[in-house]
């Protein structure tokens, strides 16, 4: 294998499989969110709905996460992720129903919504334990040397996932329908299982398999705020996410202010991922651990600038790129961040880091859309999203003053001593 060979992680057949397998679920968790974002908002034309889709998720992901990283890592992760691909084709089906007109004819319009909403709740139980099964899963499939680059290909198909998903959901709403539209969400939690038979099961490597819950979850939490790059990491990026939210609101921009339809919906939603994934294929070539403190600050800030002038913008077009150059800042924020994690956790602990990191991070997309529907009706929609990325730069300020040796963050060495260890 050659140094800083760019492919290095791909060259391993279970990592493809594995990266298919995230494809798949990504794609469809993307797609029946815009989906459900779509049929809730066209059910009750009020943007605080939109913002309660983000609550629904958020409160079991956030309940049950320290509890799911103790399960994680105590159990084998390929059968831990086939119960929670089932779970999620469960849900899949369920909304597949609920927006099925034959089905939901003789019930009423707010029975119709909370049964939504419940759907959405359980897959925020499934989130809490998807999240660290498959960050914990990643680590045993590539040797630690090539963490870094796995993380950069495993982000970057997040990214064009969550590309497609969105995309894919606005045509699909124009063409087949909202119900036809879920079917196509439950192929893909299909797919993801088939997949997942190609992975072999994977030895356990926590050495306190049967620890009492209490102490393994107080283990999980000191460590990631005793270890001040983590959790500078971590508080920045959700800061960042929580006050950033716009894309929680782009039904109504699509809808009420650029009145370009569902096919413009599915390009709104889709530019800041088309931007990321450009990134991330990028930083495969050219790696951001060095002096990655400053570069993780500068993202941040930037992403916050594009989500002003989103808010801002009147013009279609011009809303697309602020949201496509967001996407490239949080891109090079999200391998920043996966490659602090991955080099930063010991293996016997990655399935408690990385719920700390759910809470933190991946439950702030949701709190972040509860944040934005919430300001959005108490403001007005674009003053809510002018206030979020308003909050952004002033949290990026914040975050470099106090803390200079984050500023001075390289992880160019760590990278370095995992080669000469392997």
């Amino acid at each position: 294998m050659k140094r800083n060979d760019p492919y290095s992680a791909l060259r391993y057949k279970e990592f493809n499989i594995f990266l298919l397998l995230r494809f798949a679920m990504v794609f469809g968790w993307s797609m029946q969110f815009i989906v459900i974002e779509w049929e809730v908002y066209s059910l009750t034309k009020n943007p605080l709905s939109l913002g309660i889709i983000g609550l629904m998720e958020v409160i079991p992901a956030i309940s049950m996460a320290l509890f799911a990283g103790h399960i994680v890592d105590q159990k084998e992760k390929k059968g831990l992720l086939f119960k929670c691909i089932l779970g999620f084709s469960i849900i899949s089906l369920g909304l597949f129903l609920f927006t099925w007109p034959p089905f939901i004819k003789d019930f009423s319009t707010e029975t119709i919504l909370y049964s939504i909403y419940f759907f959405v709740f359980l897959g925020g139980l499934v989130r809490a334990f998807l999240g660290p099964t498959i960050f914990s899963l990643l680590a045993l499939i590539v040797p630690k040397k090539l963490y870094p680059n796995a993380a950069t290909w495993s982000s970057s198909v997040w990214q064009i996932s969550s590309v497609l998903g969105p995309a894919v959901a606005g045509f699909s709403i124009n063409w087949i329908g909202v119900h036809w539209s879920m079917s196509i969400v439950l192929v893909c939690s299909l797919l993801a299982l088939t997949a997942l038979t190609q992975i072999a099961t994977k030895p356990i490597l926590n050495p306190k398999i049967g620890e009492p819950i209490m102490e393994s979850l107080k283990e999980g939490v000191k460590f990631v705020f005793n270890n001040k790059t983590i959790l500078g990491a971590l508080s920045l990026d959700m800061i960042a996410v929580l006050f950033g939210g716009a894309v929680a609101l782009l039904p109504i921009f699509a809808q009420d202010i650029l009145k370009v339809g569902p096919q413009g919906f599915g390009v709104l939603r889709a530019a800041p991922a088309v931007g990321a994934f450009l990134m991330l294929i990028i930083s495969a070539y050219i790696p951001f651990t060095k002096n990655a403190g400053m570069k993780l600050l500068s993202a941040i800030f930037a992403f916050g600038i594009c989500i002003i002038v989103f808010g801002l913008s009147s013009i279609f077009w011009l809303s697309v790129a602020a949201l496509f150059f967001s996407g490239v800042f949080d891109g090079i924020s999200v391998v920043i961040r996966q490659t602090i994690l991955q080099l930063k956790t010991p293996d016997h602990m990655r399935g408690r880091v990385a719920a700390v990191n759910s809470i933190f991070v991946g439950s702030s997309n949701e709190l972040g859309a509860f944040e934005s529907g919430l300001t959005a009706k108490l403001m007005g929609t674009v003053s809510a999203v002018v206030f979020g990325g308003s909050m952004t730069l002033i949290t990026v300020f914040l975050t470099g003053a106090v803390s200079p040796t984050f500023r001075k963050l390289d992880l160019q060495k760590d990278v370095e001593e995992h080669e000469k260890i392997e």
